[in-house]
């Protein structure tokens, strides 16, 4: 897909339609990696948010739970 770098305000940006962002599983305000390679190559990649430890504690309960004959017969 190519894109136009185009001014906006006082700065320059890339407009990314909405299919585009569908396709990389990203919505407006979400934030990106920039890394430029050898020979000007760029890529973002999507920053996801890191799991808070009472959320992860919470889906290992659940999983614990719900295989719990599994982790019995595993030990």
């Amino acid at each position: 897909m190519v894109r136009i770098i185009t001014k906006i305000g006082d700065t320059q940006g890339l407009i990314m339609d909405q299919a585009l962002l569908e396709l990389a599983q990203l919505k407006i305000g979400d934030a990106v990696e920039g890394t430029v390679h050898d020979g000007g190559s760029v890529i973002l990649t999507p920053c996801h948010k890191a799991i808070s430890a009472e959320s992860a504690a919470g889906s290992a309960r659940r999983i614990i739970q719900k295989n719990s004959e599994i982790f019995r017969h595993l030990s």
